[in-house]
């Protein structure tokens, strides 16, 4: 069940219930104008990553500024995208069950939808969804970067799946996913600019091995809001991917140097109690902000530390000074990827004021 939106245009950032999840629209336009002045001067196109927004709304926000389409994870999340009129879609992911496969096919009268493969099986089902069809659906080869997630070794057995693609009826071969996640919170400019390279060795090597088979990419995409700058610096990288620079959260703050993005996104929370001297405990625990990343910051409060979260509760410790119940406080969220993920609204803020609220529609959307 959809929850009730938390706030209403013209509010007072007090009179928004908690805990909810804030944009200070301002810091995120500022990101999204700062990445399309870089893409352009870089000569790279954005692709921008919709599984951090999750939104419809902000996804053609960012097509106004040049994005020349979004990725996707899953196909709940394509379709949601396609159905609000996003032209150009691609699941970054492998997708290997039929039913999603047709799903996908189906979206291809309103929209170019995409998608990753990394083995032979999952060619020939996509092929088998596209011919029943009647659809030509382009395909991407993915190279493993890691070892440690999806991805065909990059070179020989990559050029391999792309002749295979490429001598479909029904298929289109599209490019290479050649995305180094693993990079995007090494701490150190040094260690990223290291793995990176690496990355763009291994993806010379794979567009060498398929101009051996004839063909071309004509996608090649990666690259996150940790490590774009050298992604687009590499000239063999033509789309990038960066999905988190619009938000940002406390992990990528962690970064060195800190990425040039603002912090935009917030969780407003309440003091629901403050009966201990130094101590203090808000509304937002588990399941109002993702600590997978560490617990979050309190924004613009640096006497005041998170220590702990439970299901409904914040835990907080502070080093002096004194907090009231029913104080607000925005939360920096560790991750905001999953923290998103928790809210059905955004309470999209000019200063103090709510300017706007919107759905999160592809919230939930797993499959």
């Amino acid at each position: 069940m959809i929850q009730r939106p938390p706030a209403e245009p013209g509010m007072h950032e007090s009179e928004v219930d908690t805990p909810a999840l804030l944009i200070d629209l301002d810091a995120m336009e500022a990101n999204m104008d700062r990445m399309a002045v870089f893409c352009r001067k870089a000569g790279v196109g954005l692709r921008a990553h919709a599984k951090t927004h999750k939104s419809p709304v902000i996804a053609g926000w960012q097509a106004a500024r040049g994005a020349l389409g979004q990725c996707v994870q899953k196909a709940a999340e394509a379709e949601v995208l396609a159905w609000s009129g996003i032209g150009d879609i691609l699941v970054s992911n492998e997708v290997v069950a039929e039913r999603k496969l047709r799903r996908l096919a189906a979206l291809q009268s309103m929209a170019k939808v995409s998608v990753c493969a990394d083995d032979a099986r999952t060619i020939d089902l996509i092929e088998k969804v596209a011919e029943a069809a009647g659809q030509r659906i382009t395909v991407l080869v993915e190279i493993d970067m890691t070892g440690t997630r999806c991805g065909v070794r990059p070179g020989a057995d990559a050029a391999a799946l792309a002749r295979r693609i490429a001598a479909s009826r029904h298929l289109i071969f599209g490019g290479l996913q050649a995305y180094h996640g693993g990079a995007q919170h090494l701490r150190s400019e040094d260690e990223r600019e290291h793995a990176i390279a690496g990355a763009v060795r291994k993806t010379v090597e794979t567009i060498e091995a398929i101009r051996s088979e004839g063909l071309t990419c004509e996608i090649v995409g990666g690259a996150g809001t940790g490590t774009f700058r050298h992604e687009a610096a590499s000239g063999v990288y033509n789309e990038l991917q960066a999905g988190s620079y619009i938000f940002m959260d406390a992990d990528y703050a962690r970064n060195k140097p800190r990425p040039e993005f603002e912090q935009s996104l917030f969780v407003l929370s309440t003091v629901m109690s403050a009966a201990r001297d130094g101590a203090a405990v808000v509304d937002c625990g588990h399941k109002g902000i993702a600590v997978d990343s560490g617990l979050p910051l309190v924004h613009g409060r640096q006497d005041i530390d998170c220590v702990g979260a439970s299901d409904e509760h914040g835990t907080l410790t502070l080093r002096g000074g004194s907090l009231k119940v029913g104080e607000m406080l925005r939360l920096v969220p560790g991750h905001c990827d999953p923290t998103v993920d928790r809210y059905d609204w955004y309470v999209g803020m000019r200063g103090q004021r709510v300017d706007c609220v919107f759905p999160v529609a592809a919230r939930g959307m797993m499959q």
